[in-house]
């Protein structure tokens, strides 16, 4: 009888082969798996040794942490402190003026770009879009120019007679809040162009035809549509402003102190590196407690977009 060989069992995918069609086969959450792990490295993790910092007695010694005990005493000094809150209150209210002031300016662009022709709206894009090419810390040297003593500002000013010595713009409240304006203006144009270039122009053309003005079509019609863009910009331009840096620290002077300044005063200069992470926790719970506030705004306008229950 001749001998019968058993062909070999076909063997199933391996571990790897599995695990690389889950990623890409884009069911459940294993697309976002690296995504995921890329996060918890680079965020999380450093993260949670910041707040380490925090809520806790550290000894420094030649740049490393040699001892560490669980304290409360450094998150309890900074609320009792009046220099925090006199920091936090002026950097929220840098913050809100930049937004407001971002929305008061961005919105008729925003506006001109919805009704305006094919060749406004490419202008528009790229007068918007240019100056995100160049970087901040060059945008802002740029205002030390404008702004100086001896800048375009106070030459026309005393070209024209409206003052007879260089006024002092410099390293003042108003020369930040211009610097922040001019840099985050962009950030509230886009959301505003990608949300009312999509309006639908017959609710506009109704409201015409029923009778009612441009200013009142604007308000019923158009601010309404544009709700979801005003959040998005607002958020944005916010967080952008209330954690910021270099604008500060470069048009405001030395002398000038906001949130973000007091953190690297306290880690960089000071080494008090629980102050800095207690300051930097305070920094992130406002930030988000404010967008919080400006997302329940958002939806409550925007309510009228979703269904109701019969």
């Amino acid at each position: 009888m001749a001998d019968v060989t058993s062909s070999p069992a076909i063997s199933g995918p391996g571990l790897g082969e599995k695990t690389l069609d889950l990623l890409l086969s884009g069911r459940g959450i294993w697309p976002a798996v690296p995504s995921i792990i890329v996060l918890v490295v680079v965020a999380v993790i450093p993260f949670i040794l910041l707040l380490s910092l925090g809520f806790s007695d550290i000894e420094v010694a030649r740049g490393e942490i040699v001892s560490q005990t669980f304290s409360l005493n450094h998150l309890t000094n900074a609320l009792s402190d009046s220099l925090y809150w006199t920091t936090f209150k002026r950097s929220l209210s840098l913050a809100l003026s930049t937004t407001a002031l971002c929305l008061l300016f961005g919105y008729p662009v925003a506006y001109l770009f919805a009704v305006g022709g094919r060749w406004t709206r490419r202008v528009i894009l790229i007068l918007t879009i240019a100056p995100l090419l160049t970087s901040g810390i060059v945008r802002t040297y740029a205002w030390l120019v404008i702004l100086g003593g001896r800048g375009v500002v106070n030459w026309a000013f005393l070209k024209l007679g409206i003052v007879d010595s260089p006024l002092r713009i410099m390293n003042t409240h108003w020369a930040v809040l211009i610097g922040m304006v001019q840099i985050h203006l962009p950030v509230m144009i886009l959301p505003l162009v990608a949300v009312m270039s999509r309006h639908d122009n017959r609710l506009i053309e109704a409201s015409e035809n029923l009778g009612a003005s441009r200013l009142g079509t604007l308000r019923t019609i158009i601010f309404p549509m544009s709700a979801p863009g005003i959040g998005t910009g607002a958020a944005l331009v916010f967080t952008l402003s209330y954690t910021t840096f270099v604008v500060p620290q470069l048009l405001g002077g030395g002398n000038y102190l906001n949130a973000a300044t007091m953190i690297y005063e306290q880690v960089v200069f000071s080494l008090e590196w629980s102050k800095g992470s207690v300051t930097s926790l305070l920094l992130m719970v406002t930030c988000l407690a404010v967008l919080v506030m400006i997302s329940l705004a958002t939806n409550y306008f925007t309510g009228w977009t979703k269904g109701r229950d019969a």
